[in-house]
């Protein structure tokens, strides 16, 4: 079985740099690389750790702004070996390491702005929670 890494991103400036670290050493390893953007609705009925997944092949154009920024990325460093996986429900940090778990993983890549202290209690940090979830190693990304 080829070692595959798996990459969360949401989009954001900080997850952009995650998903450069993540195809970097995807490309340098010869891992296979997963892009997965994870959708959480406040109405959505599923309880906190059901989910499902829609899964995209790198030739298709992704619908999520997220997953084709992040292939874009990947496809510009003639990266090879890409998946992208939409996945729904909450808390996102479950979803991801459930999916990770699930499909054997080696490794997750996620995003960080850093954020301690209060805001952290405030706002909350998926990349902290996919750290204390993870069955695998993870790095954090600044």
């Amino acid at each position: 079985m080829t070692p595959s890494l798996l990459c969360a991103t949401d989009g954001s400036p900080i997850s952009e740099k995650a998903v450069i670290f993540a195809v970097e050493l995807a490309s340098k390893l010869h891992h296979h690389l997963t892009f997965v953007t994870v959708i959480t609705a406040a109405d959505e009925e599923t309880s906190p750790l059901v989910w499902d997944e829609q899964r995209i092949l790198a030739q298709d154009l992704p619908p999520d702004r997220e997953l084709l920024a992040a292939l874009n990325i990947a496809v510009r460093a003639n990266l090879q070996h890409l998946t992208c996986v939409r996945l729904h429900g909450t808390p996102a940090a479950a979803v991801i390491v459930n999916y990770a778990e699930k499909n054997n993983y080696h490794h997750i890549v996620a995003g960080s702005s850093g954020l301690t202290g209060a805001k952290r209690l405030l706002i909350g940090s998926v990349a902290a929670d996919i750290v204390t979830l993870a069955h695998c190693p993870v790095t954090i990304v600044r």
